[in-house]
């Protein structure tokens, strides 16, 4: 199989994508990673750093592997289901990645199940999770985690985990950024009575201002919508079509955008 990355690249992809989608969308949240280059802390250098900056969340990104090729899906690790705030965040991930990301999900996972503990989940002080994204031992699956458009879907269901969790566990503060009215400009031929909804479809994304009423968008025959993404990340310029009120709705016009040239584009949730 062609440009299939090794586990370590994709970890590293997804686990920055996951943090790009916090800190655009999120305030009052700090993220610290253990590492963002292809270096290789220690098990026990993560605990060490994760343990002196007191974190209240540890999460580790992985991909996953079995010896049967057939086997798929994400995994949710906690050290034990005793650890309540764990597994209540566990099951976020979950839920995210099998009713809004279209993903098998096998479900919450501790040491029972694996009958070994991971260092990472017994000895770190805080509610942790390890997530594992999927199978690279399944081809189709090795696939969609070595897509583009694959990781920017299960970073996004990540980001809406964890969001949902922090909400709810600290209703004192304040985590939902209000983006200011410039952040997002529509096309002048945007047309007037679109559906509203929280559902659009992204198409790409680009390091400087494209305007939408290039001639790559005309092939669509919808209004693009460009949005600045705020935070540190070079892609700075998001571009979607359509407006739905749920998830089916965006997946009946998904198929059309595709056809039309766009073959990464995907559904997101706003």
């Amino acid at each position: 199989m062609k440009n299939i990355q090794p586990e370590k690249a994709l970890n590293l992809l997804i686990a920055k994508k996951f943090g790009a989608y916090i800190e655009q969308n999120l305030k009052n949240v700090t993220i610290i990673y253990t590492r963002t280059d292809d270096s290789f802390p220690t098990l026990d250098d993560r605990v060490a750093k994760a343990n002196s900056v007191g974190a209240d969340y540890f999460i580790s990104v992985h991909c996953n592997a079995n010896d049967r090729k057939a086997v798929h899906g994400t995994e949710s690790h906690v050290h034990t289901m005793s650890a309540k705030k764990s597994v209540g965040l566990a099951q976020e991930f979950e839920n995210e990645f099998s009713k809004k990301a279209g993903r098998h999900s096998r479900g919450v996972k501790d040491t029972e199940d694996r009958e070994h503990s991971l260092q990472v989940l017994k000895y770190t002080n805080m509610t942790g999770v390890l997530v594992e994204c999927g199978f690279l031992t399944n081809d189709d699956e090795a696939k969609y985690l070595n897509s583009a458009s694959g990781q920017d879907v299960l970073a996004s269901a990540m980001y809406r985990a964890l969001k949902t969790f922090i909400v709810k566990e600290h209703p004192s503060i304040s985590f939902i950024k209000t983006a200011p009215a410039n952040n997002v400009t529509i096309s002048n031929n945007a047309a007037a009575g679109n559906e509203s909804g929280t559902y659009v479809i992204r198409i790409m994304s680009s390091k400087s201002e494209i305007d939408t009423g290039h001639e790559s968008f005309k092939k669509l025959a919808m209004p693009v919508t460009r949005r600045k993404v705020e935070g540190e990340t070079q892609y700075k310029f998001q571009y979607t079509v359509g407006s739905y009120a749920n998830k089916e709705a965006a997946n009946k016009d998904l198929e059309k955008v595709k056809n039309s040239g766009f073959k990464d584009a995907y559904v997101i949730r706003l």
